[in-house]
């Protein structure tokens, strides 16, 4: 399951990045395994996707978050 496969309001934890296609910027910011990131609001037409990750509030590009891999989802 990759970070696009999250609705609006759910959570997961950072399974693993692809680090070849993530900007290091990203990995500064805390995408990074074992943080929790969650999907807080999607732009009208669904890209950017506006994120928490670990507190830290970011926006990233729908085709960026197919390199986030996720795990054990969880509703909020």
């Amino acid at each position: 399951m990759t970070l696009n496969d999250l609705k609006k309001g759910e959570s997961g934890i950072i399974e693993d990045i692809i680090t070849e296609n993530i900007p290091l910027k990203l990995i500064e910011m805390g995408c990074l395994p074992g943080n929790t990131i969650k999907l807080l609001q999607l732009a009208p037409f669904k890209d950017p996707m506006y994120l928490d990750v670990n507190g830290t509030r970011l926006a990233i590009r729908r085709e960026t978050a197919n390199y986030i891999i996720i795990k054990n989802l969880i509703n909020e």
